[in-house]
């Protein structure tokens, strides 16, 4: 069953998606991301989620649709970059951490720190102790598992890598964080710690998130609501008790219900 909370229904609004086109001759896409919202995606390889997911981060350029995120105020900025998405707290964590998260040659605290290096800086000059004082508490908060914050981020398992790149992104204080597959590769724990992460981050902070996921229980254990998509758009949307294994299956394979 899924885990939607009613108070969730009627949030301000996050980010919005209007006419968004991924695919040429698919369906225009139209979704509202509310905040403390957990949004799903799910897919067959090929249907588009990652496409649209990777679009909504400016990793990927649009040509038809708006993108837009909200301030605390409802007023709209338009998303028309990776770098329009991070002015205005909408952070991407990319599938594989290995070639487009971690900075192999860095250490665990540099790995960190690099999205928040500005405000660590003080006329150029990187206090590195500020820095690493922010660190500790993400160390603390997602428990990982480093010696030191100056050991290399390879010196780390793959989980504890993960748990880095989120908490590099969750010090940054988004207003919505995008996941693409957050626990591949990483052991039943840390998936498991990382789920308790997520539902608190929006709960007490207001963080919107939106995750895909490959694994149909994940998005049963996270998801307030869940999108399927099938051929380059939204073939369903899912919420609260209409959230089940069999649902998103049914979607997937392009049958309205189980």
């Amino acid at each position: 069953m899924g885990v939607l909370a009613d108070k969730r229904e009627d949030a301000a609004a996050a980010l919005r998606v209007h006419s968004l086109r991924i695919r040429a001759g698919a369906r225009p896409i139209d979704v509202e991301i509310r905040r403390s919202e957990i949004l799903g995606l799910a897919g067959l390889e090929g249907h588009g989620h990652d496409v649209f997911l990777e679009t909504v981060a400016g990793v990927r350029s649009h040509t038809e649709g708006t993108i837009e995120a909200f301030d605390q105020t409802g007023k709209p900025a338009p998303l028309r970059s990776q770098r329009d998405a991070v002015r205005n707290g909408v952070v991407y964590l990319p599938r594989d951490r290995k070639t487009q998260g971690i900075l192999p040659g860095l250490s665990v605290l540099d790995n960190f720190g690099v999205a928040t290096l500005s405000r660590f800086a003080t006329a150029g000059v990187l206090r590195r102790g500020a820095m690493e004082q922010t660190y500790r508490t993400y160390h603390e908060r997602l428990a990982i598992h480093a010696e030191s914050p100056d050991v290399p981020i390879t010196s780390l398992s793959g989980g504890n890598q993960q748990k880095v790149l989120i908490a590099r992104w969750m010090a940054a204080h988004p207003k919505v964080m995008l996941l693409n597959d957050p626990t591949r590769g990483v052991d039943v724990a840390t998936r498991t710690a990382l789920y308790d992460v997520f539902r608190e981050a929006s709960d007490r902070e207001g963080i919107s998130f939106v995750i895909l996921s490959s694994q149909i229980e994940e998005l049963l254990l996270t998801a307030h609501r869940v999108l399927v998509f099938r051929e380059g758009t939204v073939f369903k949307e899912l919420a609260g008790d209409e959230i089940s294994s069999d649902a998103i299956i049914a979607a997937m394979f392009g049958r309205e219900r189980a």
